[in-house]
């Protein structure tokens, strides 16, 4: 029976001393099954300038012989440093499936606050002033605790290929650093030219239990450029990070701060969307092509388009068609009102291009549409399953009356009423240069003679104001019949393939002159 023993020895008594180093892992980019260790070991309080010995003995039986064993470890000597905690957040930038990236030259990061000035708080401000540290050297009294790679704890720090994108940096508590309240802006630069852009992380620290005897810090991961920080594709993580203690120590496989920040190429998909003539007329069929493409690092599947047809464009079922080079894949559609949705279930591999083609024929309410049709497509990377999309894509069709046709006309006149019965009679002349808006902002003006006309005008109710400002020296011209009449507007129903009057009485409001 093995019983063992755990002995701290301590050589000598003086003022108690607690070292905490705190290991957080601020921005691991993904997260991976790599490990990347911290040392730790727990410690009493000791006095500052003793060393701390920790053994263990152990004594069993054998059964058969009796005899009995005894035995101990070896040792470890811990010499006390500098009882300054910092907190030790370590990462690695991974590529967008957990992957190591094939070379990390020119990469950056960087830990900033807040821009004061910036009410959202997601504007960058200064570099925080990190406690610079070395490798523990206690006979010049320099702050120890500095950590591979970054072991002077620069801020901003350029990653390297050995450790593979692997950065650092320490938190010092008794700044406040890590007290509930502080918010920084994580930073991750790609270098120039790179197929990565930067990316941003807001760290808010919610809860401490103290500089003295820190060990939990509760933060909120948020991110800041709407791309996943989790392999489960969350924008926002909460955790509560335990601090481990004298990380000179012991190695541990830390599960702290497990969030990610993975590098992602922003456009991972592209849509284009084609049509096989630029005007079309009631009737007519009308072929479009979809073409997406995969621009991800890796496959893509669970692809599936939705497409937005304009008013009076009907959709013929049996018309869809996909293929990737030059290959026919599975395709179905459903309809849902306007709203197109086709799939697959190819998986399109990186670089691939997946091509869709229908028909959709034109009815004579397409003359009442914009001939604007849009498509988004959405899709899924194979290796973790994150979603992407692209879009929306237009095609513009200018739509062409052709033989069918339920436009109208609209004519008027803007005339002196001088019997003031809203009629116009001989003897009561036009008035030239008159302005009248339509409901939908067209301006027309008059003729010399007061005459003005609109065709091809949708059927329906149609809305004219006068615009007195452009007639000076005339005014509106009260009507003794019809008091309706007596405004500046004049709302019409125009029949489809009709003709509708819209006319305007106007008085002078100057003396005209006498005819002899």
């Amino acid at each position: 029976m093995i019983c063992p023993q755990n002995q701290n020895q301590i050589t000598s008594s003086s003022s108690w001393w607690r070292r905490l180093t705190a290991t957080v892992l601020l921005a691991s980019v993904l997260h991976t099954t790599i490990p990347i260790p911290a040392i730790a070991q727990q410690t009493n309080n000791l006095a500052a300038s003793l060393p701390l010995i920790n053994q263990a003995t152990y004594t069993y039986t054998d059964s058969t012989s009796n005899y009995e064993y005894q035995g101990s470890s070896s040792p470890i000597n811990v010499n006390p440093i500098s009882p300054n905690p910092l907190v030790d957040p370590l990462g690695r930038i991974l590529g967008c499936a957990g992957t190591i990236l094939p070379d990390y030259t020119g990469f950056s990061v960087g830990v900033y606050e807040p821009n004061p000035s910036d009410s959202t708080g997601t504007e960058l401000g200064s570099l925080v002033s990190l406690t610079r540290t070395e490798l523990p050297d206690i006979p010049n009294n320099k702050v120890p605790g500095g950590k591979s790679p970054n072991t002077e704890n620069s801020n901003p720090y350029f990653v390297t290929n050995n450790p593979a994108g692997v950065y650092n940096f320490l938190l010092d508590p008794n700044k406040g650093q890590t007290d509930p309240g502080r918010t920084y802006i994580f930073v991750v630069n790609p270098p120039p030219n790179s197929i990565y852009k930067q990316r941003r992380i807001k760290i808010e620290i919610l809860a401490s239990t103290g500089t003295q005897g820190n060990s939990v810090v509760q933060y909120v991961a948020t991110s800041l450029d709407g791309q996943p920080i989790s392999l489960t594709g969350e924008t926002r993580v909460e955790q509560t990070v335990v601090l481990v203690p004298n990380s000179e120590v012991v190695g541990l496989d830390l599960l702290a701060f497990e969030f990610t920040t993975n590098l992602c190429q922003p456009n991972q998909l592209q849509i284009i969307k084609t049509g096989d003539r630029a005007t079309a007329e009631p009737g007519d069929t009308v072929i479009y092509r979809l073409s997406i493409k995969n621009l991800a690092d890796a496959a893509l599947n669970n692809i599936f388009v939705t497409d937005n047809l304009p008013s009076g464009f009907n959709f013929l079922p049996k018309s869809g068609r996909g293929e990737v080079d030059g290959k026919a894949v599975s395709l179905t559609s459903e309809r849902n009102g306007n709203t197109l949705i086709f799939r697959t279930d190819v998986t399109l591999p990186t670089d691939k291009v997946l091509n869709i083609a229908y028909a959709a024929q034109l009815t004579a309410d397409a003359l009442r549409g914009t001939g604007r049709n849009s498509a988004i497509v959405n899709a899924q990377r194979v290796d973790n399953r994150f979603s992407t999309k692209d879009g929306p894509a237009t095609h513009q069709l200018k739509i062409r009356a052709g033989i069918v046709s339920d436009c109208g006309t609209i004519i008027g006149r803007v005339f002196v009423d001088k019997n003031f019965d809203g009629e116009q009679q001989s003897g009561e002349p036009g008035v030239s240069n008159a302005v009248i808006f339509l409901e939908d902002g067209n301006r027309i003006t008059t003729d010399p003679n007061g005459l003005f006309s609109l065709a091809n005008v949708l059927p329906g109710y149609h809305t004219g104001v006068l615009d007195l400002s452009s007639l000076p020296g005339y005014t509106l011209a009260p009507n003794k019949k019809f008091k309706e009449r007596n405004s500046q507007s004049r709302l019409v129903h125009l029949e489809p393939g009709g003709l509708v009057r819209m006319n305007f009485a106007v008085t002078p409001t100057f003396q005209e002159p006498v005819k002899k």
